[in-house]
């Protein structure tokens, strides 16, 4: 019988991991001990948090049976509802299967929180991509502009910080709501940590006190031990298949916040007068709360495969947003290739350490949303599912790829060995 550590390198040869790779990631994953040891505990922290939720609203068997139609009175979707308000703080929740996507809850919050004469202002530069149609940056059928909703935006200052006299000069009458998308989606800008989000809302609400603070926190649920909410956000955004769904969740997405911002969003979803009242649960409710309690797990090994990508890449000259050192407020690691060979071989890598459709090659293409084609690498249980490992990116310069995911450390460390493989077999990389 072979030795533990002979087993595990023959497993990597096996999938495909040449020795120099493997020696070349192996030495820097030492260097990271402490480092993950502290992504352990704050996984520790929030793990505590999540079951103290569940034990403080009675979470039961009863809670997991399924409804359909109408879903009155369903109690698993009620119960679970507030198990998300009080472990992230907030006065009301509402977390749904027929919220389809993070793109639809943060749609579905600014739709129902604004009206017409009203102004959006996101005072951290343009958002993702796929809310330019929402909010009508680019023209859309139902956009927030074709409802007489206008839109401002400030750039974040060349270094990074919030540009506060161009913020103060933007609240006026007419801002109703101001959006902050706490990750950076294709930008290579830093991720806003909560500390800095609470600092940027204290500011606009010394301004204008009334105005909704809405917070996109798609990515960044347990990265740290507190959520916007406990910082003055009003309404926190985000999706299931992303970190707060552990994985497990097949579909979904939540707002929570202040009761009347989520009121005003239930309405919208299904109907003035039914609000959150409707809404089956249609089977899927024990993978909400089962993802939900294994949220902080997973998402530390995300954390831990991010930083081990940013790591390894920094190594071999690329420029990394997080670098190997600065601290994380998401579980997202981008890196510029600035060549597009590079960039499509590590998306290569990341699908062929999949356990789903690892023999498919990712290519570009025009994905609904974006202005460029996209590659996207994703074997994921969950279609589209970014918790899971997965990499993706707009194909144009600096070719900058942007990696999250890994529902276990173990996934995260040979998606991201792949996808040095992939660039060492190419010669587009040396492990000197």
């Amino acid at each position: 019988m072979l030795d533990t550590n002979e087993a595990i390198y023959r497993q990597y040869e096996t999938l495909g991991i040449s020795k120099e790779v493997l020696d070349f990631g192996t030495s820097v994953e030492k260097e990271l001990k402490e480092r993950f040891d502290k992504i352990d505990t704050n996984a520790e922290y929030n793990q505590l948090k999540v079951i103290a939720a569940m034990q403080k609203n009675k979470v039961s068997a009863e809670c997991f049976q399924a409804s359909s139609g109408y879903g009155y009175n369903d109690l698993g979707r009620d119960t679970l509802e507030r198990v998300y308000a009080d472990c992230f703080g907030a006065e009301d929740a509402l977390v749904r299967p027929q919220i389809t996507c993070g793109t639809h809850a943060l749609a579905l919050a600014l739709m129902s929180n604004l009206r017409p004469g009203d102004e959006l202002l996101s005072p951290v530069g343009k958002p993702y991509d796929t809310l330019e149609e929402v909010i009508g940056i680019r023209p859309s059928k139902g956009s927030l502009a074709e409802y007489g909703i206008t839109y401002a935006q400030v750039d974040l200052l060349p270094d990074g910080e919030f540009d506060y006299d161009g913020i103060k000069k933007a609240i006026n009458e007419k801002t109703k709501l101001v959006t902050i998308q706490r990750s950076k989606g294709y930008a290579t800008r830093p991720t806003l940590s909560v500390k800095r989000i609470g600092e940027l809302i204290a500011f606009v609400k010394s301004i204008k006190p009334d105005v909704i603070c809405m917070v996109d926190n798609c990515y960044g649920e347990f990265v740290e031990d507190t959520e916007p909410i406990q910082v003055g956000a009003d309404m926190m955004v985000g999706s299931l298949i992303k970190n707060p769904g552990g994985g497990l969740a097949p579909i979904g997405g939540y707002i929570v916040g202040k009761k009347e911002c989520v009121e005003n969003a239930a309405y919208r979803l299904t109907s003035p007068g039914l609000g959150k009242e409707v809404g089956a649960s249609l089977g899927v409710i024990q993978s909400f709360y089962q993802g939900f309690f294994l949220a902080p797990t997973v998402v530390s090994g995300a954390l831990k495969g991010a930083i081990f990508a940013a790591k390894i890449y920094e190594k071999l000259g690329f420029k990394v947003v997080p670098d190997g050192t600065e601290s994380r407020h998401d579980i997202i690691q981008a890196v510029e290739f600035n060549n597009r060979d590079a960039m499509i071989a590590f998306c290569e890598g990341i699908q062929a350490a999949a356990p789903v459709d690892s023999y498919v090659t990712p290519e570009p293409w025009a994905m609904p949303g974006y202005d460029s084609d996209v590659i996207m690498a994703a074997g994921a249980f969950v279609q589209g599912s970014s918790i899971e490992l997965s990499a993706d990116g707009p194909v144009k310069p600096p070719y900058a790829v942007y990696f999250q995911g890994g529902l276990t450390w173990y996934h995260a460390k040979l998606g991201i060995l792949m996808s040095l493989q992939k660039l060492y077999e190419r010669n587009l990389v040396k492990l000197d």
